[in-house]
């Protein structure tokens, strides 16, 4: 009898076992790997899938590819330059509110207030082994890089690439501003510079980033943990100059070098999720922080769209956008308006991760119309702030420009009476409709008022608050 029960306690147990097996089986698959790649200043029109690659002299046929097999956004929209963006997509709150209202001059202060919460904050709460490698442009001091942010280790530049262009500048000296260094971390630790970001490590760093990239990826699959890893490659920003094993590949300029060099790092990166046997659990997004290079040589397009970066016009604010999940999104392609805020919300929920609810969160969950759940996105439209100031409002298939501004060589203009574009009819943003179609002012003026409500409820940080930052009391708002 004593026999019998204990081979019957070991069948209970073993099943007990196997079923918690599954369960771990079935939490893992509910928590997908993370590889987000995001560019710097790749323009709307540069891809092949968008309408560039060969005609641009610069094919780029691993991410066509990747397109081919994920959904393709033509409507996804970022922040007007990198640091906006950058902060919308790791906290998914608007820049006007986390103070990151544009790129930062070395010395002064800069980045996210600790009190803010990134995406990496919350996929690290879930058990996600998470790393950046690349450029971050959200804080270049102890307490606000990233490893004091969430990730785990990164290795890359706090500001921005065209600071390699220091020594090569007429009358610079050191002493007086110092160049910048790459620098590597991990979690608990003080970031170390690793060498200085020279034109020559320039050319070198994005081969650095996509071989620390893979090596994470490699050592997290092995111990069979979640991972995210945020790969913000600095090609193609200025100065847009390619390793010395692409110098020269296409015949047609260190841009379009560039641009295929980039290609040839996104694709090593799929060829590793593939190796790695986590391809049909690994979400994989590709995009950029805004419109295209600016600064000739090195001087990109928006393809289709008008407008530099640095404007609220459509050549600024869209950029490419793939997300792929085998089996899990439907290969596809969408104008429908999505928002680099909106993957705070998407990621975190995709991580099993809950949004704070102690602030305003600006972006909403977008997996459901990414994987086909739902028709439409979860989003209709937003504002378009440069710095501090509201210049367009985006709805629908409309634009509306409270200042003008087409081309960031020029000065901006506050209209008197708003300027309306229909984009579906004209794409350029030529023909103000104003007068015919101005019932568009009611729903944008709506917008406009909750937003700003909600900018009294929760005030903005100021750019260059230092930690630690208290929030205000939340103003109770009357309605009207």
């Amino acid at each position: 009898m004593r026999r019998t029960n204990r081979f019957i306690w070991r069948g209970i147990l073993g099943a007990t076992l196997i079923l918690g097996l599954h369960s771990n089986l079935d939490a893992q698959s509910t928590r997908p790997n993370i590889v987000f790649v995001l560019v710097d200043n790749l323009g709307w029109g540069e891809l092949g899938v968008y309408g560039g690659g060969i005609l641009r002299g610069a094919p780029t046929p691993r991410i066509d590819k990747l397109a081919g097999e994920g959904l393709r956004l033509l409507n996804y929209n970022v922040d007007t330059e990198c640091v906006p963006t950058r902060a919308s997509l790791m906290t998914g709150r608007h820049a006007i509110r986390t103070g990151t209202l544009k790129s930062p001059v070395q010395g002064q202060p800069n980045g996210l207030v600790r009190w803010e919460v990134t995406i990496a904050d919350l996929l690290a709460g879930q058990g996600y082994a998470t790393a950046l490698y690349g450029k971050w442009h959200l804080g270049d001091q102890e307490g606000r890089l990233p490893n004091d942010r969430g990730f785990d280790e990164w290795y890359g530049i706090p500001r921005t690439t065209n600071e390699a262009l220091f020594r090569t500048s007429v009358g610079y000296d050191p002493q007086i501003a110092p160049p910048q260094f790459i620098l590597a971390g991990k979690k608990g630790e003080r970031s170390h510079q690793v060498e200085e970001y020279n034109l020559d490590a320039r050319r070198r760093i994005d081969t650095e980033i996509t071989r620390r990239t893979i090596d994470f990826m490699r050592r997290n699959a092995a111990a069979a943990k979640p991972f995210y890893a945020y790969v913000a490659l600095t090609q193609v920003h200025f100065p847009s100059l390619p390793s010395t094993q692409f110098a020269g590949r296409t015949g047609n300029g260190d841009f379009a070098d560039a641009v295929v060099e980039m290609d040839y790092h996104v694709g090593q990166l799929l060829d590793a999720i593939r190796e790695l046997g986590v391809e049909r659990n690994t979400v994989v997004v590709f995009s950029s922080d805004n419109g295209p290079e600016f600064r000739r040589p090195w001087r990109g397009t928006a393809g289709f769209w008008s407008g530099t970066y640095h404007t609220a016009m459509e050549g600024s604010l869209r950029a490419p956008f793939i997300i792929r999940w085998p089996g899990k999104i439907p290969v596809g392609i969408s104008n429908d308006i999505v928002h680099a805020v909106d993957m705070f919300a998407t990621l975190a929920k995709l991580g099993g991760a809950e949004v704070p609810k102690d602030r305003s969160i600006d972006g909403v969950d977008q997996m459901d119309f990414f994987r086909g759940k739902q028709a439409a996105s979860a989003r209709e439209g937003f504002l378009v702030y440069i710095y501090s100031e509201l210049y367009a409002v985006k709805w629908r298939n409309w634009k509306y420009h409270l200042i003008w501004l087409d081309d960031m060589a020029k000065t901006p203009a506050q209209l008197p009476v708003p300027y309306l574009f229909n984009l579906l009819s004209d794409p350029k943003e030529e023909t103000n409709v104003m007068t015919e179609s101005g019932w568009v002012q009611i729903p944008i003026s709506r917008m406009i008022r909750d937003f700003q409500q909600s900018l009294s409820q929760y005030p903005p940080i100021a750019p260059g608050t230092p930690d630690p930052y208290t929030p205000p009391a939340r103003k109770s708002l009357t309605p009207r």
